[in-house]
């Protein structure tokens, strides 16, 4: 029976160890081609930046003199260095919206988008085990049959569909009872305004659990059709032993990987969310800096959602590679 409390054994271990480190050294080379994709991307967004910033109405003097003092007329191999330079030593550089610096922008942005998926990310685990169980212990009954049909759709949904959805039911004047708006004042934390968390977090929660629940389901009907189960039930052990001693350890174990996997996932769903609900998040910190045209909070928000989105490729790709090990 599978126990991912106990440790690796000696032999896997400097395997584990190698695979990682290969893992990670590659992690970085992608990171890094990502940061240069993204710096070139924007650097070729329309429009001239020093204009943009100055205004239709500023002389070609004052362009070219603010375009020297950003270091615009660098060859662009030269600001994506100073500006990668600037990332890994913290020094994101300036908004070329209001002049703030951009770690003081993105850095509430930041803990409010970790809010809100942290507490996605607490409803999803425990609800995707208990629904995927109770599905699978009820296997085709109107009940598991209602829920696979559900969940199908939900998958097919894109987030913004689903928090449209929600929206329309509980934030007009269908019930009307939850803003559709999440208006958190600067500065504040969100945990200060729950009932402006509801429907971000709702969305996201079921998004989840519609996803890693079927997951759970599948792997707790292989667990209850493996053979150690079956010779649990001919030595007569009770119901409830062999669901919780056999059957849903290793359910639990198999769907562990994919963990991380709706992790990033619900990473990637924090930008759509928060866009929908206007929840100042670093999602619509990433997209206001796109309408304006502020490449440095731009380029830095989106290398910080990458960055978080491959760390949690890279645990569901170990818990995948450690379940392989065992």
């Amino acid at each position: 029976m599978t126990d991912l409390t106990t440790p690796l054994s000696t032999g896997s271990r400097p395997s584990t160890i190698a695979w990682l480190t290969r893992r990670v050294l590659l992690g970085v080379l992608i990171l890094v081609l990502v940061s240069l994709l993204l710096f070139l991307v924007t650097q070729a967004l329309p429009g001239d930046v020093a204009r943009i910033i100055l205004g239709k109405d500023a002389t070609a003097e004052q362009v070219a003199d603010l375009r020297l003092r950003l270091g615009l007329d660098q060859p662009l191999i030269a600001q994506y260095w100073h500006w990668l330079t600037g990332v890994l030593t913290g020094e994101m550089g300036t908004s070329l919206e209001n002049g703030e610096s951009v770690a003081d922008i993105i850095g509430p942005r930041v803990l409010n988008s970790f809010t809100l998926g942290f507490i996605s990310m607490v409803l999803i685990l425990p609800l995707s085990v208990v629904i995927g169980v109770f599905s699978a212990h009820k296997q085709d009954s109107p009940l598991d049959k209602a829920f696979v049909a559900v969940s199908s759709l939900f998958t097919a949904l894109p987030a913004f569909v689903v928090g449209m959805l929600l929206i329309a039911f509980f934030a007009t004047s269908v019930f009307g009872v939850l803003p559709g708006v999440s208006n958190i004042p600067p500065g504040n934390p969100p945990w200060w305004y729950p009932a402006q968390l509801v429907l971000p977090v709702a969305t996201l929660t079921l998004m989840g659990v519609m996803y890693l629940g079927r997951l759970v389901r599948a792997s707790f009907i292989d667990a209850m059709n493996s053979e150690y189960v079956q010779t649990a039930v001919l030595k007569g052990l009770g119901d409830r032993r062999i669901l919780f001693r056999h059957a849903l350890p290793n359910a639990i174990a198999a769907s562990l990987p994919a963990t991380g996997l709706v992790t990033a996932v619900t990473i990637t769903g924090v930008v759509v969310v928060e866009y929908v609900y206007s929840y100042p998040g670093l999602g619509t910190a990433v997209v206001s800096a796109v309408n304006s045209h502020d490449l440095p909070v731009m380029q830095a928000g989106t290398l910080i959602l990458a960055t978080a989105y491959y760390v949690f490729n890279l645990l569901a790709d170990l818990l995948s590679e450690r379940g392989r090990q065992r």
